[in-house]
């Protein structure tokens, strides 16, 4: 397991009674370093979507909780965010709620000479993901095959 991995981990344990609390939902965890700093991320979202008020009340709790566990000897600045439009589907939630909806399959590598797919989320599981695109053709991508999937934005 990486380092990345377990603070994410930790993290997750120590945010999620916070969440439950407010009756939040957590989204995702990321330990990342973009340039010279570590930042440690919680995206998290609720019905009707998240404010600026709700990220700060729930930052306020989780920084008093990591500056008592403390387990992230490296530098890092700690932030609570809403996950986008632009949001990744990750977890079995997040295929439920976008099940009969347009999502966005981008993959490694080409298939058919094309990286990026579009179309209505109609079937998944743990090995597969299937859309039909708008001409009806119904397509099956391996999740091993799939760099990014989320819900398409439409404007």
């Amino acid at each position: 397991m990486s380092k990345a991995s377990i603070y994410e981990t930790k993290t997750e344990n120590l945010i999620l009674p916070i969440l439950e609390r407010m009756n939040f939902e957590l989204v995702d965890v990321e330990y990342v370093k973009e340039g010279s700093n570590w930042y440690l991320r919680a995206y998290i979202d609720k019905e009707g979507g998240i404010t600026i008020n709700d990220c700060e009340a729930v930052a306020r709790e989780m920084n008093e909780l990591l500056d008592a566990e403390d387990f992230i000897p490296d530098s890092y600045t700690f932030e609570v965010s809403s996950p986008g439009l632009g949001r990744p589907l990750k977890k079995e939630k997040d295929f439920v709620r976008n099940m009969g909806k347009e999502i966005e399959i981008r993959t490694y590598r080409a298939i058919d000479r094309c990286k990026e797919f579009y179309g209505t989320l109609t079937s998944y599981d743990a090995d597969s993901v299937t859309i039909t695109d708008e001409e009806g053709k119904t397509i099956t991508f391996l999740r091993s095959d799939i760099a990014l999937i989320r819900q398409a934005v439409i404007f």
